[in-house]
């Protein structure tokens, strides 16, 4: 019964041994590694999976089949096609290819090398290319189409990386850089000309804009001159009607004027008439005196008119020629102005002038009519007051001449009513025309020289009409008959 147990147990441990034996003999690798077994039947190559390996005759490796990730990052410049020294930076993603030919050759050239080993030899390779590709492009074609040289370069490597086993998964440029600033400067005839278009869109938006504006702004002006022209139009009929009715109303108190003016002037007519032969009596009394007055005072007249006469040329004539002269300029030169403002209103006030016009129009046929009214008005009271003329017998006239003379007088006179006071130095007795009797003998004589004064300015005698005056003709005669002169 022992003896079975330890059979047993030796047969579970002979078991137990194999099986370990096994297990140390069996290897496995995931698939991003590759088994590479060689020894007794030559290299074989497992990935994802298994295989025993038998000790002594066999061995293996694995080689990893992940992704690698590095730096393509030259240290000396590169040169462009235009011959500028650029600095690329690029990051490439290199793995071992996944046919066991690939996997083989891989394992020939990198099995027994570090990563970092592999990594610089294949730097090296993907250094060279960018190199040979940098130098057959210009800078604007790599920094615009970064694209472009990564394909060329996965076009380029894949040739010698495939003799290794490898392939590019992805080749990307990460930085173009000079110190020349050939770069940075670049890009400033594209953003200069990015500005101008910029600009140019600015200024046709701005000229849309003034345009729209001055279009909004012709249009509102337009409209308001529409509403001012509506406007005047109406103020126009408004005024016109207003002037319709002051023309009748006018007319109405021209009517009423000149029946006014008719009465009026037959009753001073009848007054006149009346006055006069109430004047006549007066007159007759009053005609020597003016007679003596009347030369004196023709002489006195005579040289005032002189005196005013060269007053006149001194004073007012000359300076009045001189300012006309004045005026002629000053009023040239306000007509050029007026000329070049109005030249620049003329426009404003086309439509406002042409209803103002309409207006005038109206409102001047209104004042015509009313005008046309007065003076038939006046031209009747005028014929009215003609013919109460015409009424004027001898007496009347006479009596309008003799009216008249004390106002001559009163002028005459005028000047000794400014003299404060007089200083008389006499020699005679006082009764032959020395002291004060000379000054009222002389004012006396000048007095008596307004009837001559008269006669020699209209050229009607006085004592004639008081000759054809019934009630003064015979005391007229005895007063020539008494001074010796010959009745009429």
């Amino acid at each position: 019964m022992e003896t079975i147990i330890v059979v047993v147990a030796a047969l579970v441990v002979v078991t137990l041994l194999c099986i370990s034996a096994l297990a140390r003999m069996f290897r496995k690798v995931g698939p991003n590694h590759a088994l590479v077994v060689y020894g007794f039947g030559g290299t074989q190559i497992v990935t994802g999976g298994g295989r025993f390996i038998i000790p002594m005759v066999q061995s293996h490796r694995e080689l990893s089949l992940e992704l690698m990730s590095f730096d393509v990052a030259p240290t000396q410049d590169l040169y462009s096609a235009q011959g500028v020294a650029v600095t690329v930076e690029a990051v490439a993603q290199i793995k071992i290819k996944s046919d066991p030919m690939s996997i083989r050759t891989a394992a020939e050239q990198l099995l027994t090398k570090a990563p970092a080993e592999r990594e610089g030899l294949i730097r090296l390779v993907m250094e060279g290319h960018l190199r040979g590709i940098v130098g057959q492009l210009t800078i604007e074609a790599i920094v615009k189409d970064p694209e472009m040289v990564a394909d060329r370069m996965r076009g380029n490597v894949s040739e010698d990386l495939a003799k290794m086993g490898l392939e590019v998964v992805s080749f990307t440029i990460r930085e173009v850089r000079d110190n020349n600033h050939y770069i940075e400067n670049m890009g400033k005839p594209d953003i200069a000309r990015v500005q101008k278009q910029a600009n140019i869109a600015a200024a046709e938006a701005s000229s849309a804009t003034a345009i729209r504006q001055a279009e909004t702004t012709r249009e509102a002006a337009v409209a308001q001159a529409l509403a001012d022209q509506e406007r005047v139009i109406a103020q126009a009929a408004s005024a016109t009607r207003q002037a319709e009715a002051q023309r009748d109303l006018d007319l109405k108190k021209a009517e009423f004027d000149a029946t006014v003016q008719k009465q009026r002037a037959a009753a001073d007519k009848a007054y006149d008439i009346q006055a006069n032969i109430m004047q006549q009596q007066v007159i007759a009394e009053q005609v020597n005196v003016q007679r003596i007055e009347r030369e004196g005072q023709i002489k006195v007249q005579e040289a005032e008119i002189a005196r005013r006469q060269r007053e006149l040329d001194a004073t007012i004539l000359k300076p009045a020629e001189a300012e006309q002269r004045r005026v002629a300029l000053i009023a040239e030169a306000q007509k050029q102005r007026l000329m070049l403002e109005a030249a620049g209103r003329a426009d404003a006030v086309r439509v406002e002038g042409q209803a103002e016009a309409d207006v005038i129009r109206v409102r001047g046929q209104s004042e015509a009519e009313i005008i046309a009214a007065k003076g038939t008005s006046e031209a009747n009271a005028m014929q009215q007051k003609a013919d109460a003329y015409k009424q004027y017998n001898e007496a009347a006239i006479l009596d309008s001449l003799i009216t008249g003379l004390p106002e001559l007088v009163k002028g005459m006179a005028a000047p000794l009513s400014s003299v404060d006071k007089i200083t008389i130095v006499s020699t005679g007795d006082g009764h032959n025309g020395a002291g004060m009797n000379q000054i009222t003998t002389d004012l006396a004589r000048m007095v008596a020289t307004a009837p001559t004064l008269v006669e020699s300015l209209t050229g009607i005698k006085i004592t004639d009409l008081l000759a054809r005056v019934p009630a003064l003709r015979e005391e007229v005669s005895a007063i020539q008959k008494e001074n010796g002169s010959k009745p009429r």
